[in-house]
């Protein structure tokens, strides 16, 4: 495929763009000379070898697959016209009729990778309109395969859910890390200790997932069954309220995700 295909990425100067050109080059998926990315100020002295330009349409004709890496707040006056190629969106809550009507292709994949390209770790769903063929399907999925681990979804619906929780990133285990690390430091634990002790929790526990595919229930009711410290603090949390609070905030993404597409 690296012989003949050949990848666009607008707004491949920014984070997200650049971390999947960096992950499809790293793979051999795309030549050097085969990849075009634009920028809006500053060139970035990264990818040598690829075509950069300012000019997205310049970078359309050049390519035979489209990604669109912008924000959604930038998308609507981006002019581009993707006749007879195969755009792929980065972006939350645009959708395929959107994409479909604005870029003149009938051939769209929507799709959402996280925080965790930038190191080959995301999860990415994607979904592709009527008129993506096999094809086009092979080339998604080794474009976001390089990037991490990718599932082709029932929906956009689908789309619009996972949004809140794979789009997160890293974003709640942060947010958990936060509250674990504060906790320690008001038990008088040095911050640098709670640091690196909150921080080998998740690390450990997301390599022992990746390795033994266990289900999460499954290690709750290990623990619970030990009846120790570990099962006081799950109880505990579960009384509080942790579940609800985690179903609250995945509403409110899915409520959001939903809203940006209508206002696009």
């Amino acid at each position: 495929m690296s012989g003949s295909l050949r990848i666009g990425i607008i707004g491949g100067g920014g984070w997200l763009g650049g971390a999947i050109a960096a992950s499809i080059l790293d793979a051999g998926l795309v030549q050097p000379h085969a990849l075009s990315l634009s920028y809006r100020t500053e060139q970035p002295n990264r990818f040598e070898g690829s075509f950069w330009t300012t000019e997205n349409q310049e970078l359309a004709d050049r390519s035979d697959v489209i990604i669109v890496s912008v924000r959604p707040a930038d998308w609507p006056p981006l002019a581009v016209d993707a006749s007879g190629k195969l755009l792929v969106s980065v972006m939350a809550g645009v959708r395929l009729s959107q994409l479909a009507e604005h870029h003149n292709t009938d051939r769209v994949v929507r799709s959402l990778p996280n925080a965790a390209a930038e190191v080959g770790k995301s999860y990415t769903p994607w979904v592709a309109s009527e008129a993506v063929d096999d094809r086009d399907r092979f080339i998604v999925r080794s474009i976001f395969d390089a990037c991490g681990t990718a599932d082709e979804v029932a929906s956009e619906d689908n789309i619009d859910y996972l949004t809140g929780l794979s789009g997160s990133g890293p974003a709640f285990p942060a947010l958990l890390a936060t509250a674990m690390k504060n906790d320690a430091i008001a038990h008088g634990i040095c911050p640098d200790v709670a640091s690196r002790a909150v921080t080998a929790v998740l690390i450990g526990a997301g390599r022992l997932f990746e390795r033994r595919d266990e289900c999460p229930a499954s290690v709750v009711e290990t623990f619970l069954s030990y009846r120790g410290t570990t099962a006081a603090a799950i109880e505990s949390m579960r009384a509080a309220g942790f579940e609800a609070a985690i179903a609250s905030g995945l509403a409110a993404a899915l409520k959001k995700s939903v809203r940006m597409g209508e206002s696009s």
